[in-house]
């Protein structure tokens, strides 16, 4: 294959950039799917495959890339551990549909704070990644403000927890999958495509589904996810090969953040003084650690 599928295992300047605004354009996707809030999860997660495969098709198409996913898909080894991952992300998917259409907003900003810190202990256990006192201050900051977050719940947060679980070791075996970031992408939304077709045609049969049966608004809405689906995931997967796991686990909590934001502020979800001493907790310690990452690569130039 063309693509580089093992790279050092290092942060670099481009990794960077792509995965802060993977994590943004996710900032902004409750707003999105809070449109769709009144559509049952199962049936907008199946739109988001549906409407994904011709998204990144055409990416595949332009940059060239077609004979690495022929070559993926003959592969009996990738192809089972892309369909790992596919499951992983489509179950993800489906729970924060979920939480959003169920004003769990915050909960789900919850899972993806806790998540971070999985992400660096998978990086830190199996992959041996190292972190410097800074990082280790930066880590031990947030998940201070993960447990305030967590006490204030009063019970124990399933959806965040589940979002933590699917989303964390989706991360680290996609890191793992040894073909280009776009064709992997490619790869998961066609593993899933047949049963989102059929689900998606159960649903027109039986008269439940709300795709060309509803309003054009719906019928717009369910088209589009393919495109908020298609883009970020696509450049988060670029940017993740081209930084550490570890790495991958503190930007994380740039989406939680804005999630939170809308939560709050747009959706109307309670907000409790608590609040008010975590948040300024996790981005100091997103200070402490991104100064020491800038450090670290100014040293290895």
């Amino acid at each position: 294959m063309t693509d580089k599928t093992k790279p050092e295992n290092v942060d670099t300047p481009k990794g960077l950039v792509l995965a802060i605004t993977a994590y943004v354009l996710w900032g902004f996707l409750p707003l999105y799917l809070k449109a769709l809030s009144h559509i049952p999860a199962a049936e907008v997660v199946a739109h988001r495959v549906i409407w994904s495969v011709p998204i990144a098709g055409a990416v595949l198409i332009v940059t060239g890339r077609t004979r690495d996913l022929r070559d993926a898909i003959s592969n009996p080894k990738m192809l089972l551990l892309a369909v790992l991952t596919a499951a992983l992300i489509s179950v993800n998917w489906g729970i924060y549909i979920y939480a959003i259409s169920t004003n769990q907003a915050i909960e789900a900003a919850l899972g993806y704070y806790i998540n971070p810190l999985f992400s660096i202990f998978l990086g830190t256990m199996l992959l041996g990644e190292r972190m410097t006192r800074a990082q280790g201050v930066a880590v031990a900051l947030a998940a201070v403000a993960v447990v305030i977050l967590t006490v204030e719940t009063g019970h124990l947060p399933l959806v965040a927890l589940s979002l933590t679980l699917t989303w964390g070791f989706y991360a680290f075996f996609k890191k793992s999958l040894a073909i280009g970031p776009n064709q992997g992408f490619m790869l998961e939304v066609l593993i899933l495509l047949i049963p989102a077709l059929g689900y998606a045609i159960w649903l027109a049969v039986t008269g439940e589904g709300h795709f060309l049966t509803s309003s054009v608004s719906d019928t717009s809405l369910l088209i589009g996810c393919g495109l908020v689906t298609a883009v970020p995931l696509m450049i988060y997967a670029n940017g993740a090969k081209l930084v550490r796991l570890s790495t991958i686990g503190i930007l994380q909590y740039i989406a939680p953040t804005m999630i939170f934001i809308v939560a709050v502020f747009v959706f109307g979800e309670p907000f409790g003084g608590a609040k008010l001493v975590a948040f300024p907790l996790i981005w100091l310690a997103l200070i402490i650690y991104t100064t020491s990452l800038v450090r670290g690569m100014r040293r290895n130039r």
